[in-house]
């Protein structure tokens, strides 16, 4: 029986291996030098000429690049088979200079040695051909680059006419007649047309139903989403909006879908002409670029101060998304005069004095959102993730603060190209930070809703690490959007790709991240046998709970260390230098670092030997508490105050550690109490072991044991001496008995004593206002005190 899916499996490997083949011939394809070098020759002249369009420079730059490309492949062809030659000489020994009286080597030695040299050369013509090649291919790009980077300094540099002069308005007015009497021409002549007005009438069904449809979803689209963002909202547990999130790009996509369904009807009716078409296939873009910025004001102000991005007051937020419309209508502003330029062929006095009253306003918008932003200034010197976003805010709103002054100041002037170059890139920064926002907000709201982490609400690890690498991601838009060109950014990706040397090494970025990669898979993977073991196998073993937590740990490191070695190797990281690193970290070793070694050692002692567990009451000096974490340099104490204390390894080795629960949680109360004396013993005796034996808590093997201590100095001395079936709540059973104690002794009338002491005064006349003893005849201190004589004295007990 023939199985359908088994054929196709087979199908598709057959091709991918087809396409591997090929990839790999033309990998091995030899470089043909001459069609290179007519190449570089080629741009060669172009770049001494300088006539050349900045459009011609970049085809004959892509076309640089590739080349260099496929030199830098080359520069690795035979790299392993060269390293085994230089073994080999190296395995040879160094050449005799028999020039300064060394005795020649033996004639086979001397041909093996010629034989490798001329092999090695061989092998390495063509890697030092690329080499060449690379460089003069890496030094023409160079030139391209800096010639069209000189090009546009100039251009923006140009001082144009300036647009406030009156006598450019007329031609302005002029040159948009004339634009706008085209584009009525050409739609008379259409309908005028016998075919055209035919086709309209055909199409006039689809074309009405289509424009109903498109004005419904433009008027009513973005309120019908809202609604439903409110509802769901309404719905969503705290902190988890991402139904309403995905819900609300429908204020993007319903109104978006209603442009489009116009620009079709447009299309179909046959009446755009030439002068028309631009307009009309700009038309879905430019709406969509004010329902951008439109929904991107409505997530970072909204209304709502549980979505608001930024937690201003409602006057400012309701005025800040006025402006994020405004700077949509700004950006599609400027893009309709770029077009109708292109389209009417205007003169840059036009486009000078049709630009101006729009970087006028985009500059007010910018100046005015400017002073929102910077509005939050928190004088603090806390290091916290709002403080950090708030302080970012402030410099943000300052920044837009001075362009949006500067930028219609360069306009008025003539420097239009400048202040257009300076304004719209501000409005699209502005527009692409906020989008960083709203998305590093939704990476909390989505990790929130996959974990229930409350951190998540106000930054936790993994969605911080998302915004990052998104915040990274968007840096090659803000390049772009401040005039960067696609070859730059290609430049930059490939130097990341050349690296760097390092002696006769080069170390690649590349490898950096194929480590970075390898190791954190490897990291996982260690990880994920360890929840493996901790969740699944070791709770069946009978291995106790400190065990387990030390086999968790000798898994963690050996796993770690195994991964760090295997990314080293993908890598290709040379590990023979790894020896001089060994030697110097053995001198720091030996000096600086042997306290860490010392407590590195100490805790594999303890992870393997176990004297103390997690989870174990223990004492160590002055400090006694529950070991909560062992690790391989310290271990971590929760005292009964609820604070931690990090002992050092080392002195749990080396010094006196009390572990009251090693092995099991049997240990001894003791309670001590004092009775009077003529007191009965016997009956406090019975007494005392009626009470250690109704304690639940009391084993009853071992009996309790009542000991008569001592005949103390006010009393006699009694000691209860019990053994626990779990020491850890030794002091709430003495607390228990001393309370049975209180209340028995009273019931049969055992008196507990309190210390007295009787105090004889030396001088009782001095209490009764008699003559004081002279100061010059101090008592004779050496004397015994002397019993009173008068039975009155004062006895004042303490």
């Amino acid at each position: 029986m023939a199985y359908p899916h088994i054929a196709i499996l087979r199908t598709w490997l057959l091709v991918l291996g087809l396409v591997f083949w090929a990839c790999a011939a033309l990998a091995q394809e030899p470089i043909n030098y001459e069609d290179w070098t007519r190449t570089a020759n080629r741009a060669e002249t172009t770049i001494e000429t300088g006539r050349a369009s900045d459009q011609a420079l970049e085809v004959l730059r892509r076309d640089l690049a590739a080349w260099r490309e496929s030199f830098l492949s080359a520069q690795s062809q035979n790299s392993e088979r060269i390293d085994t030659l230089r073994q080999q000489i190296a395995a040879l020994g160094p050449a005799p200079d028999t020039e300064a009286g060394e005795q020649p080597e033996s004639t086979d030695v001397a041909a093996r040695r010629a034989e490798l040299n001329e092999q090695l050369s061989r092998l390495r013509a063509p890697v030092v051909s690329a080499e060449e090649a690379y460089t003069r291919a890496d030094g023409l790009i160079r030139e391209i680059d800096n010639l069209i980077r000189e090009r546009r300094t100039n251009r923006l540099l140009e001082l144009g006419p300036t647009p406030l002069n009156p006598a450019h308005w007329t031609e302005t007015g002029q040159a948009l007649l004339q634009t706008l009497g085209e584009i009525v021409d050409e739609t008379s002549t259409a309908w005028e047309s016998p075919v055209e007005r035919r086709q309209l009438y055909s199409n006039l069904p689809v074309v009405l139903l289509l424009l109903v449809l498109g004005l419904v979803l433009i008027a009513r689209g973005r309120r019908w989403v809202t609604r439903l963002v409110n509802f769901l909202r309404s719905r969503t547990r705290p902190g988890s909006e991402v139904s309403s999130f995905i819900a609300s790009l429908g204020q993007i996509v319903v109104p978006l879908a209603g442009l489009l369904l116009l620009t079709i009807a447009a299309q179909l009716t046959g009446l755009i002409g030439i002068h028309g078409q631009p307009l009309i296939e700009h038309l879905a873009g430019w709406g969509a670029t004010i329902l951008l910025t439109w929904w991107v004001g409505e997530r970072v102000f909204s209304r709502s101060d549980r979505t608001a991005a930024f937690q201003l007051e409602p006057a400012r937020r309701k005025e800040a998304r006025f402006y994020s419309i405004v700077f949509g209508i700004g950006l599609v502003a400027h893009d309709l005069i770029g077009t109708a330029s292109i389209s009417g062929s205007y003169s840059s006095n036009v486009t000078n004095v049709l630009e101006l009253p729009v970087l006028v306003l985009v500059g007010l918008t910018l100046f005015r959102m400017g002073q929102i932003l910077s509005s939050v200034n928190p004088n603090t010197d806390e290091e916290t993730e709002q403080v950090f976003g708030m302080r970012l805010m402030w410099l943000v709103g300052k920044a837009a603060m001075l362009i949006g002054v500067v930028g219609p100041v360069m306009g008025a002037i003539g420097y239009s190209a400048a202040a257009t170059a300076l304004v719209y890139p501000a409005v699209s920064s502005l527009l692409l930070f906020a989008l960083l926002v709203v998305f590093q907000r939704l990476f909390y709201e989505i990790y929130f809703l996959i974990t229930g982490e409350r951190d998540a609400e106000t930054g936790g690890l993994i969605p911080v690490l998302m915004g990052f690498a998104l915040s990274l991601a968007a840096l090659p838009v803000l390049a772009l959007i401040w005039g960067a060109r696609v070859a730059d950014l290609t430049e930059l990706w490939a130097r990341f790709q050349e690296g760097f040397a390092v002696g006769d090494s080069r170390i690649s970025p590349v490898d950096f991240l194929t480590f970075v990669i390898v190791f954190m898979l490897g990291y996982l993977a260690t990880r994920l046998v360890q929840g493996a073991l901790r969740s699944v196998v070791l709770p069946k073993t009978r291995i106790d709970a400190g065990g387990q937590t030390a086999l968790l740990s000798g898994i963690s490191y050996v796993g770690i260390f195994l991964a760090g070695l295997i990314a080293i190797t993908s890598a290709g990281i040379d590990l023979t230098a790894l020896g001089y690193v060994a030697g110097a970290l053995s001198v720091g070793i030996g000096f600086g670092l042997q306290n860490i070694v010392s407590n590195f050692v100490s805790g594999i002692i303890l992870l393997i030997e176990r004297p103390i567990s997690k989870g174990d009451w223990i004492a160590v000096g002055s400090q006694m508490g529950y070991v909560r974490d062992i690790s391989v340099r310290s271990t971590r104490i929760e005292t009964f105050d609820r604070t931690d204390v990090i002992v050092p390894n080392s002195d749990l080795i080396s010094g006196t550690v009390t572990n009251y629960t090693r092995g099991n949680t049997i240990g001894r109360v003791i309670v001590g109490i004092g009775v009077a004396y003529g007191t009965d013993t016997r009956k406090v005796e019975a007494v005392l072991t009626e009470i250690a034996n109704s304690h639940p808590m009391v084993l009853a093997n071992p009996a309790p044991f009542i000991a008569f201590k001592e005949f103390g100095a006010d009393s006699m001395n009694f000691e209860i001496r019990a053994i626990l079936r779990d020491v850890n709540w030794v002091l709430a059973v003495q607390t228990e008995m001393n309370h049975l104690i209180a209340k028995r002794f009273a019931e049969e009338g055992i008196e507990i004593p309190f210390a007295q002491r009787d105090v004889w005064l030396r001088n009782p006349e001095a209490l009764r206002g008699g003559d004081a003893t002279p100061a010059n005849s101090a008592p004779d201190d050496t004397d015994p005190p002397e019993a009173p004589e008068t039975p009155d004295s004062p006895e004042v007990p303490r």
